[in-house]
């Protein structure tokens, strides 16, 4: 047997065909989210009439916006990002998301809490 790196066990595992001019289709068993571009994904599902597809495999949590300091507790500051992530938890909670809070504490960065 021929090793394969993570990403090849990974893409051969999601992998549900591959077109003869090499596009090919995945099944994405995992949806992470965070405060930064959801907004808008969730705008265009609400503008579709559509809701997210297996709610139990989408995770959400802040990552960009959050504070990594001990003032966490206290809130963010720039009113941009203060809206960012008061529009993710919204999503959130009208949508039946489960979400890593800003206080959680498995709240992380995104792409390392996912895997």
């Amino acid at each position: 047997m021929t090793a394969r790196t993570l990403y090849e066990k990974l893409w051969a595992s999601h992998l549900v065909r591959e077109e003869a001019d090499g596009t090919a289709l995945l099944y994405i068993d995992r949806h992470l989210v965070n405060e930064v571009t959801s907004a808008q994904a969730f705008e265009g599902l609400r503008i579709g009439g559509r809701k997210p597809w297996r709610i139990d495999t989408v995770l959400a949590t802040a990552d960009h916006n959050v504070p990594t300091t001990a003032a966490r507790a206290s809130g963010i500051d720039d009113p941009i990002s203060r809206l960012q992530v008061d529009t993710l938890d919204a999503n959130c909670r009208e949508l039946g998301i489960r979400q890593y809070g800003m206080l959680d504490p498995l709240q992380g960065i995104v792409h390392v809490i996912g895997p």
